[in-house]
């Protein structure tokens, strides 16, 4: 079988970040990477979910709402997936994921989507676990710019 495009990238050299994954047609794959592969500190599966919660009803949610395509979890629980429109500028992509997990950091209230009719794991949320995920990934991307998202050698 072919190898995937995600499994050529060097998981050793890999750090917090945000990177363009790859590019199919008009769809643009970000790798939204919160954490260092491999390392054993892994996003805690109840604030993964809520993350995806939070993030995914932000994006859709917003002025950029008709260039989201998919918003999602990695299996390996170090980050997400976001695919955007290639309408949609490096920058301002960039913007759209600060401003999500700014909105993640300080969110207060209900999660949205986390009643038992609305998600297949209603059960399995940490709000707090969560805010504290986004807050320290905002760090991450305050570092972050267009010329930061190739993936490293």
């Amino acid at each position: 079988m072919k190898k995937i495009a995600s499994f050529t990238i060097n998981h050793d050299t890999l750090t917090p970040g945000m990177y363009v994954s790859r590019i199919d047609g008009d769809c643009v794959t970000y790798d939204l990477r919160l954490k260092f592969p491999n390392q054993g500190d892994y996003v805690a599966q109840p604030a993964l979910h809520t993350l995806e919660h939070l993030i995914a009803t932000f994006v859709r949610s917003s002025t950029a709402s008709e260039q989201v395509v998919y918003f999602g979890p990695m299996g390996c629980r170090t980050g997400f997936y976001l695919i955007l429109r290639d309408s949609m500028s490096k920058a301002d992509a960039l913007q759209l994921v600060r401003d999500a997990f700014r909105f993640a950091a300080d969110f207060e209230g209900e999660i949205p989507g986390a009643k038992k009719i609305e998600c297949g794991n209603y059960l399995e949320h940490d709000l707090a676990g969560a805010k504290q995920e986004a807050a320290a990934y905002c760090g991450v991307l305050s570092r972050c710019s267009e010329a930061t998202m190739a993936y490293p050698d």
